[in-house]
């Protein structure tokens, strides 16, 4: 009889590691290609005083080029081919409970500035993920975005973006 985590195992489902081992090469092609094809404009050959400005980068993007090759060479049509399981659907879930909401504070950080965008962000992170009373988690949020607003506009005269909105421009920054 299979023990709990073999059965487990067996009923696990998701995205196999040759499948995203593929992908990741497949950019990696992509990114030597676009050194590649840059390093070309910019001269990749020899001068008269020495290699043009595009000589190394072309040589980078060749390796890169190469190596992401092999890579997915070796991933798709490789005889010892990982089929385990990369991720699974929960693991994705968890993923995204954490990256949707860093992109959408990365949108808000254009519209809101940085102060109100990190106070919402702190403050819907402990509330929604960690499951902390409400005030407290607002009273967090504010309080760590004071002290970023003090400590960078006010103590080492840094001023950071304030949003397209201007939300604090009442406060005169």
């Amino acid at each position: 009889m299979d023990s709990p985590q073999e059965a487990v195992a067996e009923e696990r489902t998701g995205v196999p590691t040759f499948a995203v081992e593929a992908a990741v090469a497949a950019l990696v092609v992509l990114l030597g290609l676009v050194v590649l094809f840059g390093s070309r404009n910019l001269g990749s050959g020899w001068t008269s005083d020495g290699p043009g400005a595009g000589y190394f980068p072309f040589y980078i993007g060749l390796i890169l080029c190469i190596s992401g090759g092999g890579t997915l060479y070796q991933a798709l049509f490789g005889k010892k081919r990982n089929h385990d399981i990369f991720v699974d659907g929960e693991q994705i879930k968890r993923v995204l409970m954490v990256l949707v909401p860093a992109i959408v504070f990365v949108l808000a950080i254009q519209l809101l500035g940085i102060y109100v965008a990190a106070a919402v962000y702190i403050a819907g992170f402990m509330v929604f993920l960690g499951k902390i009373g409400k005030a407290k988690s607002i009273a967090t949020g504010l309080a760590v975005s004071v002290f970023l607003f003090f400590m960078f506009e006010v103590w080492f005269k840094i001023p950071l973006y304030k949003g397209l909105f201007k939300p604090l421009d009442f406060l005169g920054y």
